[in-house]
C-alpha cells in the first residue's frame, strides 16, 4: 500500500472527511481499539512518548479516549462525546508543542498497523479512507513551527 503523508503547511487546515463507513464495519469497534492499543504502545517507544501522558494509567486512559474517538468519528457509538464531551480535538492538543515532525512520526508509527489490517482482510478502499482521514486530520493538530 502507498501510504502518502501530505506535506503540512504550518496554519493550514485543509478540509478533511471522516473515514467511509466500511472501515468500521470490517474492522469493528474491537478493531479500532486494537489498532489504536497498538499504535499508541509503538509511541511509547518512540521518540513522541514525551507529547503523551507519562503515568501508566493516565497513558491506558489515553488509549481509551482515543479509541472512543475514532469508533465515533468513523460512524460508531458516540463513547467520545458521551465521555469526554464534544470533541473540539485542536483545543485539547493545544497544551502539547506537536510540529511537523512529530506528525509525521505519529503517522509513520500507523504505517505497519494499516498493512497488517491489510492482511487481515480489510479491503484497500476501507483503509484508504481511514488513511486519509489520519493524514489530513493530524494536519489540524500541529500547534509549533
Amino acid at each position: 500500500m502507498d501510504l502518502q503523508i501530505t506535506q503540512a503547511e504550518f496554519g493550514v487546515r485543509p478540509p478533511v472527511a471522516k473515514p467511509i463507513p466500511e472501515f468500521l464495519l470490517e474492522v469493528g469497534e474491537e478493531g479500532i481499539r486494537e489498532l489504536i492499543s497498538k499504535h499508541y504502545d509503538l509511541i511509547k517507544q518512540s521518540d513522541i512518548y514525551h507529547l503523551f501522558p507519562q503515568d501508566d494509567a493516565a497513558f491506558e486512559q489515553a488509549k481509551l479516549n482515543s479509541s472512543d474517538f475514532f469508533i465515533q468519528i468513523c460512524g460508531g457509538q458516540p463513547y467520545f462525546t458521551q465521555h469526554r464531551g464534544a470533541p473540539r480535538m485542536v483545543g485539547r492538543h493545544a497544551p502539547f508543542a506537536i510540529d511537523a515532525k512529530a506528525r509525521q512520526r505519529w503517522l509513520e508509527l500507523y504505517k505497519p498497523l494499516i498493512v497488517e489490517l491489510k492482511e487481515q482482510g480489510v479491503t484497500e478502499t476501507s483503509l484508504y479512507s481511514f488513511w486519509k482521514y489520519l493524514d489530513i486530520f493530524s494536519i489540524w493538530m500541529i500547534n509549533t513551527k
